[in-house]
């Protein structure tokens, strides 16, 4: 019968039980876990000069020649990776569907404690309680906070990678790893002959105490993991589409290294012509041609400009109601989910209170939209600043974003850093709609644009829009 797998990792952290796992997995009659091979300190374990007939700098150089050695090597082979080993191998692993998944975990209050006193004591490996080496770790919550972090942030990246590709791991806990029931489930899985009779000798439990007897101030322990909010009650959901970064949108001047990276509606067409003081504009570039254009500007600057979330839902509907090539989503909008609009070829209301009235509706539309609740797509003239930033990021991120009641001083500020004399920036008139916002906004419109983009509200500090 064909193995099912033809290699395997174990995906662990520091003070998981990792030692005591892999030695168990040692035991299994053609199995072979190679300690941490991609660990950038080491290669495999402390003290040796190479692995499979290759040094550190060999794997260095080449990692993926290790990973074909030990997927090659007699028997089932594997090895133990850590958030913190080389990454260029674990897209390649996590793509791997013959590649067997081993996820071993531990209570990361009991990881980071273990971690603190192994460091305070110089001890990683017991293999005799009599040469036990004592201390009380110093819990910090600063530490901790980034510990945990910094564990979940890698979990979800194999749980992502995993489910992505239609996989699934073996999950084992750190107690779980001592029982011989689990163990031999977990050689079963991974399709290897014979099983566990006994655990392996020589290695033993550092600090079996209750947690709070291995912290010298457990009360304040205790507090500091009160105020972390375990169920990330006060996170935000976002369920938004993901952009990608627009480089063609993108606008350089061509004697100045200078940037913008628009979020449409804006004040572009000032700021275009502000660009266009510096020798003229380029734009309608790739990628490949906006690297071209960084490299033969050095000492360049990017900029893109923030502007309060319900002056953009209020532009975005002008625009909505302005352009023609708008009738089927105007259709949609004003059949399927009861907007409002005028019918088509009949001017926008002019009356303040109906006018008022369509951008509220508009913003409740906004709220399911943005949510992925509704069957059209997320236009870009109304996605969240959230978002377009974290699209521009896939490729890179602004110098400086400038929030849109502060261009005049910060675009200043922009070009001093460059050591350039800028043109005046012209009168910009933030709101260009036929029906200005300031004659009609109210707390309702105000409320709905908070539960519209409430990850823009949170993340950019708005507060109300105020004329």
């Amino acid at each position: 019968m064909a193995r099912p797998f033809d290699s395997f990792v174990i995906f662990a952290e520091m003070r998981t039980g990792s030692n005591l796992l892999e030695a168990s997995v040692n035991a299994l009659t053609g199995v072979t876990c190679h300690g941490e091979a991609f660990n950038p300190a080491l290669i495999g374990y402390p003290k040796r000069s190479e692995l499979l007939g290759m040094t550190m700098a060999e794997r260095d150089a080449d990692p993926m020649a290790l990973l074909a050695r030990i997927r090659k090597a007699p028997g089932l082979n594997g090895f133990r990776y850590f958030h913190d080993h080389d990454p260029r191998i674990l897209q390649k692993l996590l793509n791997d569907k013959r590649c067997a998944k081993i996820i071993l975990t531990r209570n990361p209050v009991e990881s980071y404690v273990s971690l603190k006193i192994a460091r305070a004591t110089g001890q990683w490996k017991l293999g005799d309680a009599r040469h036990r080496k004592e201390a009380l770790a110093e819990f910090d919550a600063a530490e901790f906070e980034a510990h945990l972090d910094q564990l979940q942030s890698f979990q979800k990246v194999l749980m992502h990678g995993m489910q992505s590709t239609g996989q699934t791991g073996f999950y084992i806990d750190y107690e779980d790893a001592r029982d011989l029931a689990v163990l031999n489930g977990l050689a079963e899985w991974l399709g290897a002959e014979g099983r566990i009779d006994a655990l392996p000798e020589g290695l033993v439990p550092q600090n079996p105490e209750a947690l709070d007897r291995k912290v010298a101030d457990p009360a304040a322990m205790e507090r500091s993991l009160a105020r972390l909010d375990r169920f990330n009650l006060s996170r935000t959901p976002n369920f938004e589409p993901r952009r990608g970064p627009n480089v063609p949108g993108f606008v350089a001047a061509r004697a100045a290294g200078l940037l913008y990276m628009p979020m449409k509606p804006g004040a572009d067409a000032g700021l275009r012509d502000w660009l266009a003081g510096f020798g003229g504009l380029e734009e309608g570039f790739s990628q490949k041609t906006l690297r071209q254009w960084k490299k033969t500007h050095p000492g360049h600057r990017s900029f893109t400009v923030l502007r309060h979330p319900l002056m953009r839902a209020h532009h975005a509907l002008a625009l909505l109601l302005e352009r023609d090539w708008q009738a089927d989503l105007r259709a949609v909008l004003r059949d399927r989910y009861k907007l409002p609009l005028p019918p088509e070829g009949k001017p926008a209301p002019k009356d303040l209170a109906d006018y008022a009235a369509l951008l509220l509706a508009f913003l409740r539309f906004l709220k399911a939209n943005l949510a992925d609740q509704t069957s059209l797509k997320v236009e870009p003239v109304w996605a969240s600043q959230t978002a377009l930033l974290q699209g521009f990021a896939q490729f890179a991120l602004p110098d400086l974003i400038i929030r849109e009641d502060r261009l005049t001083e910060d675009l200043a500020y922009l070009t001093r850093t460059i050591g350039i004399e800028a043109p005046s920036l012209p009168a910009l008139d933030p709101d260009t709609a036929a029906v200005p916002l300031a004659q009609m906004v109210t707390e309702e419109m105000q409320a709905a644009a908070r539960d519209a983009y409430a990850r823009d509200f949170m993340l950019f500090g708005f507060e109300d829009w105020r004329p």
